[in-house]
């Protein structure tokens, strides 16, 4: 799809509804903050930077002297999506630090879905990630939080202590086309249903999430963030943009991530959950080439699907309270 057909299908969505939407700059949207208020389980202050020329949403909680936590959401989500993580770690004396990713949650939303390449999104929290100064952090992400986030943490790996992933890639697309990916393919199954979105100009992002978890009071929270489809660029687009196949301009970045991990020896954790299709078996990649995973204690998340934080959130944040404890941050002056 063109991006003149892109903006087009937006632009006739926009001018179909009954939302008028709130450019802050010529092609880029700022969702409203009362689309925020009083949503169930969710009383964090919002933080804001500019990066790259955007204005990027945060949450910062706990203490500034504990160790930071980099939470990452992915598709179709946002920092609500860790509502129930975040209080276990701050309880356990951790920083957690949790961005919406550009064209989600708080974030400034652009309307071209050219805008939203891999490239863009690591580039952005990279530098949310210098502007706070984190240093000594664990990284903690899931879907495209993991792919972003990995690259971040192997092309800054003096910033970073620990990793743990759940339900996570870091992929090298080797593909020749879609064929090649195989019908059974429960990812080449999502994408041709994503390829239907974008060709409508929407994308459910509410009723996706809820429908994956069983739960329908969170559908007006993860719709929150889009008060109309053209707001929805990002979500429309991402899952297009991981690299499946072998021309993808994301491999070679991937392939020198995948080297700094190969000879990772700090602590990696996996924790993934026995319910998820697309991501079902990757934690063995990780497991198996990376040496900071080699004897720590890998779990698999039972009874949760895809949106493991929403149904087993607790849980998880447990696991990560352990992982860190096992594994103590290292400095000079503690040798």
């Amino acid at each position: 799809m063109t991006r003149s057909m892109t903006l087009c299908a937006l632009m006739t969505a926009l001018l179909a509804g009954a939302v008028t939407a709130e450019e802050v700059r010529p092609g880029v949207y700022r969702t409203p903050d009362e689309r925020f208020d009083n949503l169930p389980g969710y009383s964090f202050a919002p933080h804001y930077k500019d990066i790259n020329g955007y204005r990027v949403h945060y949450l910062d909680e706990g203490s500034a002297e504990g160790e930071p936590i980099l939470l990452l959401h992915g598709e179709p989500t946002w920092a609500y999506l860790y509502r129930k993580m975040i209080p276990v770690l701050v309880a356990a004396g951790y920083r957690c630090i949790v961005p919406d990713l550009i064209g989600f949650g708080r974030s400034d939303k652009p309307a071209s879905m050219d805008v939203h390449t891999y490239k863009f999104h690591v580039d952005v929290i990279t530098e949310l990630v210098k502007a706070l100064n984190l240093r000594d952090a664990t990284f903690f992400g899931q879907d495209w939080g993991s792919l972003i986030g990995l690259r971040v943490v192997a092309e800054n790996e003096e910033r970073f202590a620990r990793v743990v992933v759940g339900n996570a890639g870091l992929p090298v697309g080797k593909a020749a086309g879609p064929e090649a990916l195989g019908e059974g393919s429960a990812f080449l199954q999502w994408k041709r249903m994503n390829q239907r979105m974008i060709e409508r100009g929407d994308i459910p992002t509410g009723n996706m999430v809820a429908g994956n978890v069983g739960d329908p009071s969170i559908v007006a929270a993860y719709d929150a963030p889009f008060p109309d489809p053209i707001y929805k660029a990002g979500p429309l687009i991402m899952p297009q943009r991981v690299p499946v196949f072998a021309d993808d301009p994301a491999n070679d970045a991937n392939r020198r991530a995948w080297e700094v991990f190969r000879r990772w020896e700090k602590p990696f954790l996996t924790a993934f959950s026995d319910g998820d299709p697309i991501t079902r078996g990757g934690e063995i990649v990780f497991q198996q080439s990376v040496p900071g995973a080699k004897g720590q204690s890998h779990t698999t998340i039972k009874g949760a699907g895809h949106f493991l934080q929403e149904q087993a959130g607790d849980e998880l944040a447990r696991v990560i309270v352990k992982f860190m404890a096992d594994n103590p941050v290292r400095r000079i002056d503690d040798q």
